[in-house]
């Protein structure tokens, strides 16, 4: 029998990809930290990865685009989004074209998320101080943290 650690020594970087891959999205940035860590060299995590890519199995765009559905869904603004993409290694680029391609009302998702949490705008300043710090906790600029302030709780027509 085989132990666990004898079995990570005789896999290659791909098929660690892979695996990692088969649970979810990846950037190369993330990949190429996991695969260093199960001890593969830089170089055979390098053609790896770059094999990969080529196969079209890990995309840096795919990972923003899916990342930012997530945080989205997660009642995340985009300055919270765009902090945690630096944190996982995807270029600028990448993340700027995501954002404006998500095609969100930030305003919008800003006053959905306020109006989950509280049930109204409070009865005083501290009240409305402790909203405005949940939602610039959730990632939201000031101009949307004052539009969800005014609007979370309008009735719908």
């Amino acid at each position: 029998m085989v132990s666990s650690s004898q079995d990570a020594q005789a896999s290659s970087p791909r098929d660690d990809a892979i695996r990692l891959l088969a649970r979810r999205e990846y950037s190369r940035a993330e990949l190429a930290s996991r695969l260093a860590a199960k001890g593969h060299a830089s170089q055979a995590i390098g053609e790896c990865l770059d094999t990969l890519v080529a196969e079209g199995l890990q995309s840096d765009r795919r990972f923003a685009e899916h990342f930012i559905r997530s945080r989205i869904a997660r009642g995340q603004g985009p300055v919270k989004i765009h902090a945690e993409f630096g944190q996982r290694g995807v270029e600028r680029e990448w993340i700027d074209a995501a954002l404006a391609e998500a095609d969100v009302d930030w305003r919008e998702l800003a006053c959905e998320t306020l109006a989950k949490r509280f049930s109204g705008p409070g009865e005083g300043p501290r009240d409305r101080a402790r909203r405005e710090r949940f939602l610039a906790g959730r990632g939201f600029d000031f101009e949307q943290v004052r539009y969800a302030l005014a609007h979370a709780w309008d009735d719908e027509p």
